[in-house]
């Protein structure tokens, strides 16, 4: 079937749409919204002939009152600016909105770059390779919070039902809605904490992740011979473990996040087992179903204790399954399965929650350590030789009481501490990553190893994570690594653990160096990184920190992942995403699987 060209798709489906539903806000009810959209476009002007006559903000803005209302007060100019910003964030959303409503149109959704097309076009051999790939490549998108790039929950809402109503074209509520939008107001008065954020971002995981990763992790199971496709796919978090340049984030915080997040999808597993219950209405069958869901509504609304565990759960929804295929004809079989793959992929904890901390915040913890003397540092450590310095390491004791340690010690085994209670509560999945930011020699992740000892974790079930970023840090990661594997000590916990995370980042690189030279020092970080760990027989999965505007590393993310060859290992895409680059680009079930298919074939791409 023919397509237009994507300009003048863009033009008929999105830029048509938002002309006419724009001219819907000047007919609002609202008290001076009439004025505000007809003095805007005036303002636009003078700001564009101001701007083109080398004029100052000041200049710009005093120039158009003086024109058109010179009566105004100082009090009532500012007034009508705030207007402005409020009437250009409303039209903001309004586009968001129809671009959202028309992603099918603008974008092919069985194109190139999806599982539909690349299935769709794999003979038998050729679908082998495909399952040969899949059964041990994974994707991991992290969320991070920038609190002023992403909408608040109540403006989300109104974006996904006003995409709805103009992909059906329903002009009386898209009326409504832009009302609603008109008295919804975009920030509050108090500065969000970063369980705000995190509260925020679980809008996205309820909303459109949950649905979309399990309806694609059922499509690959059912597609792809051998691949389990809820082991392909997972998401991680950034908001309440994210303590780097955060003093707000706290080992409470911390505990208090992972907590909103099983419950946010024990509600997500209540509302599924309440669609099966309504099919699964067979003999042997009903009592089982109606006995989880009492049990699942309680995890979810009544938290003071944990009401069933995660293998009882998967337990009662594989015996339901085993009748339904041997006693009832496997009716409702295919919804059966995409809820045990969605308990395969979400587990008990939805998403997995990173910890991130400065290793100069180290630094100050254990120099507080060795001040006192107490706990197995000297006061010369920093000044000890490797040999003497490690000895120590390996021997740092238990503290039994956190509240005997020094404060910058005490905050860091508190978070080490609470990572382990959310082990127990949702799973090792729940909290098993420590990334350490700006990570510049070996001794920055073995102090972090050292520090989960004086927990009382000597075995951690924890990622330590090495983050590279400065130009100069970047040049020296594979000497880093190489000084980590050929550790006895930390090399222990690496086959324990199994493989080696090691992330890259963008923007102090871009800082340093500008974008082109960040991007180049990170690939050839990897390259070096890649013949190290495969020297001395690592698995290593690179971790990136990409998303938001182009300087952080944004831009199109799945032709970066496809451009890698096999000198670079990436047997794992992991990146994090961003802002408004969460909503923009997995806004939406559409947006999103579309997105994150694109990594999937990128993947295979790359390693083609």
């Amino acid at each position: 079937m023919y397509r237009l060209p994507p300009a003048d798709r863009f033009e008929r489906e999105v830029l048509s749409r938002y002309d006419i539903y724009n001219g819907i806000f000047l007919t609002l009810p609202f008290d001076t919204i009439h004025d505000t959209g007809s003095l805007l476009p005036l303002f636009a002007k003078t700001c564009d002939h101001g701007f083109g006559q080398g004029h100052s903000p000041d200049e710009i803005v005093a120039d158009f009152f003086l024109r058109y209302l010179p009566d105004a007060s100082r009090e009532e100019q500012i007034d009508l600016l705030f207007k402005f910003i409020q009437f250009i964030e409303r039209q903001v959303v309004l586009f968001d909105a129809i671009e959202d409503a028309t992603f099918d149109k603008m974008n092919n959704l069985d194109g190139a770059g999806t599982l539909v097309e690349q299935l769709g076009n794999a003979r038998t051999h050729q679908l082998t390779k495909l399952s040969d790939f899949y059964q041990s490549f994974k994707i991991r998108l992290v969320l991070t919070a920038h609190p002023t790039q992403f909408y608040p929950g109540a403006v989300l809402g109104i974006i996904t039902d006003l995409a709805r109503s103009i992909a059906e074209d329903e002009l009386p509520q898209i009326k409504n809605l832009l009302a609603q939008l008109g008295k919804t107001p975009f920030f509050s008065k108090v500065k969000p904490t970063p369980h705000d954020e995190a509260v925020s971002l679980t809008w996205f995981l309820e909303n459109v992740f949950y649905d979309t990763l399990g309806q694609m992790a059922y499509y690959i199971s059912k597609n792809l011979p051998g691949v389990d496709g809820a082991e392909l796919l997972s998401v991680g978090f950034w908001p309440g473990g994210d303590r780097d340049g955060n003093p707000y984030v706290t080992a409470q915080t911390t505990s208090d996040v992972a907590q909103r997040l099983r419950t946010t999808l024990m509600k997500c597993y209540h509302r599924d087992l309440r669609k099966l219950r309504r099919r699964l209405t067979f003999k042997g069958v009903t009592d089982m179903i109606a006995d989880l869901e009492v049990k699942i509504y309680r995890e979810a609304y009544q938290t003071d204790s944990p009401k069933t565990s995660l293998p009882e759960m998967m337990g009662t929804l594989m015996s339901i399954r085993e009748m339904l295929e041997t006693e009832h004809h496997g009716l409702f079989l295919d919804m059966m399965d995409e809820m045990i793959g969605k308990v395969k992929l979400f587990g008990y904890h939805f998403a997995s929650l990173d910890i991130r901390q400065n290793s100069r915040i180290h630094d100050k913890a254990l120099a507080s350590l060795a001040a006192t003397n107490l706990f197995g540092l000297p006061n010369n450590y920093f000044e000890l030789v490797d040999d003497d310095r490690m000895s120590v390491l390996a021997k740092m004791p238990v503290v039994t009481d956190p509240r005997d340690l020094p404060d910058d010690a005490r905050d860091i085994v508190e978070s080490i501490r609470a990572m382990r209670m959310i082990q127990l509560r949702n799973g090792e999945q729940g909290c098993n990553r420590y990334i350490i930011s700006n990570a510049e020699s070996q001794w920055h992740v073995l102090e972090v190893l050292a520090l989960f000892e004086l927990s009382g974790w000597s075995r951690p079930t924890v990622d330590i994570v090495p983050l590279f970023e400065a130009v100069e840090d970047l040049k020296h990661a594979a000497q880093i690594m190489e000084a980590l594997y050929t550790n006895n000590w930390y090399r222990q916990h690496l086959d324990r653990r199994g493989k080696q995370t090691v992330m890259l980042g963008f923007s102090d690189g871009t800082k340093d160096g500008g974008y082109l030279k960040a991007n180049w020092g990170i690939y050839e970080a990897k390259e070096e990184i890649t013949r190290i760990s495969r020297k001395y027989d690592v698995n290593v999965v690179f971790f990136d920190g990409r998303g938001g505007p182009p300087e952080r590393g944004g831009g199109k993310t799945h032709q970066f992942y496809a451009s890698l060859g096999r000198e670079i290992e990436n047997s794992e895409i992991q990146v994090t995403v961003q802002g408004q680059t969460i909503s923009s680009n997995f806004g939406t079930h559409d947006a999103c699987r579309f997105n994150v298919e694109n990594l999937l074939t990128a993947g295979f791409r790359s390693y083609d």
